[in-house]
């Protein structure tokens, strides 16, 4: 089959910086026996073209985006016919595959993988905070021929507004995360680990604030903090100013490559967002053995209670008592990682190309 992905980027000429591993590993399988197309819309400023885990990667860049990306498509199609068109992301992404789709009459699907379907106006965050994007998503998604999202609290938002979907997690890619069982905790200060970027999204102040809690009480714990800071310093000074120095490293971005020895090494990870379709590290984490908790979104709260523990969005106090307890209860530590290593091997990256593949052959017999 010749398949046509549209995402926003994520997919870097080096294949380690500016990527989305997850997607990485999708367009991989899937190039191992159909010929695949990436358009990326916002990877590069400028117009481009390279090859990258087996795919042709096309780079729209800036200037009317959506209309150049929807040409690009028909001028490939052209070709040589494509079979199905995917959107990873709605929004830009969606609006670009629907049309083409629609224009060279194939199959189109859409994958909610991030904050399309909510929001949250005192941030600036997520696809429904104008009527316009409300209006253009409930049109767009209507005119996909399947929706898949990555987590049961995404398809029940899509449920919400009367769209079905179809729960596809992004799988972790056991070829970089290689399993590793869940595995007692050393002597000595607790090993913590929280990756994401420093933006409003991820809430990093509850997840200081709930540290600030946890130092206060005496616990002995070394917190490791992974991602671009986007804020300039701000969670920095909030953690100097809450005396974290001596508990809080800030190690900015890593490498998947520089990431999984970091993660092999913590007791667990701490996620605090306002908003998750994920997130896709909490399978990084639990392939290597290591359990969750945060915030009750996305993979947190469809696995909570039995494969990791959630507390409510926003609540520094609940955060600090949950990482209090899973770290004072090693057999509830053990089983939360056991149960969350269960999910992940079994929904894995090689699950996720499957599952699109099936998808595809579905609506291209259903299309012919």
């Amino acid at each position: 089959m010749k398949i046509a992905l549209v995402v926003p980027g994520g997919v870097d000429r080096s294949g380690e910086f500016r990527v989305i591993p997850a997607l990485l590993a999708l367009i991989g399988r899937l190039a191992r026996t159909h010929e695949v197309h990436v358009f990326a819309l916002h990877q590069e400023a400028t117009p481009g073209r390279w090859e990258l885990a087996g795919a042709q990667i096309h780079n729209i860049g800036e200037g009317r985006t959506r209309l150049r990306a929807i040409s690009a498509i028909r001028t490939e199609h052209r070709r040589a016919p494509f079979d199905a068109i995917h959107a990873i992301f709605s929004g830009s992404c969606s609006l670009v595959a629907v049309v083409a789709a629609k224009l060279l009459r194939r199959p189109s699907l859409v994958h909610i993988a991030g904050g399309e379907l909510i929001a949250l106006p005192g941030i600036a965050y997520g696809g429904r905070r104008t009527w316009k994007a409300r209006l253009r998503e409930a049109l767009v998604l209507r005119g996909a021929d399947a929706i898949t999202a990555a987590s049961t609290p995404i398809l029940d938002s899509l449920r919400a507004l009367g769209l079905e979907a179809r729960r596809v997690p992004l799988g972790v890619d056991l070829m970089v995360w290689p399993p590793r069982a869940p595995r007692g905790r050393d002597a000595g200060p607790a090993r913590l680990i929280h990756v994401a970027s420093l933006n409003r999204v991820k809430d990093q102040p509850t997840l200081l604030h709930a540290l600030a809690l946890l130092a206060e009480a005496g616990l002995e714990f070394e917190m490791d903090i992974v991602g671009v800071d986007t804020l300039q310093g701000e969670m920095q000074r909030l953690a100097c100013q809450l005396s974290l120095d001596g508990h809080v490293r800030f190690l900015g971005f890593k490498t998947q490559r520089e990431l999984r020895p970091l993660m092999e090494s913590v007791d667990l990870l701490v996620m605090s967002s306002l908003h998750e379709a994920g997130p896709l590290v909490t399978l990084e984490a639990a392939a290597v053995g290591v359990p969750t908790v945060g915030t009750a979104v996305g993979h947190i709260a469809e696995w909570a209670p039995t494969a990791a523990l959630a507390v409510p969005v926003g609540d520094a106090a609940a955060l600090a008592d949950a990482i209090g307890r899973l770290l004072g209860d090693e057999e509830l530590r053990l089983r939360l990682a056991a149960g969350a290593q269960c999910r992940a091997l079994r929904e894995d990256a090689d699950h996720t190309a499957r599952t699109f593949e099936a998808l595809y052959r579905r609506l291209h017999s259903a299309c012919a």
